[in-house]
């Protein structure tokens, strides 16, 4: 008999989605029991569980529409490398309250600085909050705008992208754009201007950015929009990847000048005589 009740409220768990409370009811049961706890503990917790186990859902799929393309933490983000950048500030940017707000965070450094790993890394955290994020490249997002464009939808195409609610636009000076591609780039920015937030990573300060949007006028427009709600990262110091290799080196040269020195003993037998 219990069987068949266990069975039918197994069903009836599934019709409702309840997939987490399908799996612990019983065994949850059986400690709230033997703990002697109420009605009211068991429901409550079973409850709680369900909703953990929504969160963590909504969590992992949120990280997956945000396409992050690695797993960088902003705990291994070495702030100690940019002695300007302040903990509090970073730990405040990662709460996402300029999100609300539609502020932007603008991310300046050389190549190797750590720029993609903090948007990375902070994306994360907005995502682990509930917060619509996507990642993309400026090359990938200039052609997508393009192909778009080319289909008379780009407007629908930012339209979509107005789902995110914070749009990371990485290596915005990567590469050297045509006029064509500077133009949607520029009424993307402008679209967003305001209503969504952004953050831009570049090799670029703004002095060259007439490189990226070919003349002075919508250079200054477009920086002028960016500038207006931001909040500004300069992460110029040595590059990761340059300070790695010097302390691979300078490791394996630790480990060469600890080994004992060999020599021919052949030759020194022979000189003995």
């Amino acid at each position: 008999m219990n069987g068949f009740l266990n069975s039918t409220l197994e069903s009836k768990l599934k019709s409702l989605n309840l997939t987490a409370m399908r799996e612990v009811y019983q065994d949850l049961s059986e400690r709230i029991v033997k703990e002697q706890l109420s009605h009211i503990d068991y429901l409550e917790e079973l409850t709680r569980i369900e909703l953990e186990h929504r969160h963590q859902l909504s969590v992992q799929q949120l990280q997956k529409a945000a396409k992050l393309p690695r797993n960088k933490l902003l705990l291994d983000f070495d702030i100690t490398r940019v002695p300007s950048l302040h903990p509090g500030l970073l730990n405040n940017l990662s709460k996402g309250d300029f999100i609300d707000r539609n502020e932007n965070i603008l991310i300046f450094g050389n190549p190797g600085t750590g720029k993609s790993h903090l948007s990375i890394a902070l994306a994360r955290e907005w995502c682990l909050q509930g917060r619509k994020c996507l990642y993309i490249t400026a090359a990938n997002l200039v052609q997508n705008l393009l192909v778009a464009k080319s289909k008379m939808a780009l407007s629908n195409c930012i339209k979509r992208l107005d789902r995110f609610e914070v749009l990371i636009i990485d290596d915005i000076s990567y590469i050297p754009y045509e006029k064509t591609e500077s133009d949607v780039l520029f009424i993307l920015l402008a679209e967003r201007y305001e209503q969504r937030s952004m953050v831009i990573t570049s090799n670029l300060v703004f002095s060259g950015w007439e490189q990226i949007f070919k003349d002075k006028m919508t250079t200054n427009a477009a920086i002028d929009r960016l500038v207006h709600h931001s909040t500004i990262l300069e992460l110029n110091s040595e590059s990761y990847r340059i300070r790695a290799a010097k302390d691979n080196q300078n490791n394996l040269n630790q480990k060469l000048s600890d080994q004992p020195l060999k020599t021919d003993s052949k030759k020194e037998n022979k000189n003995v005589k």
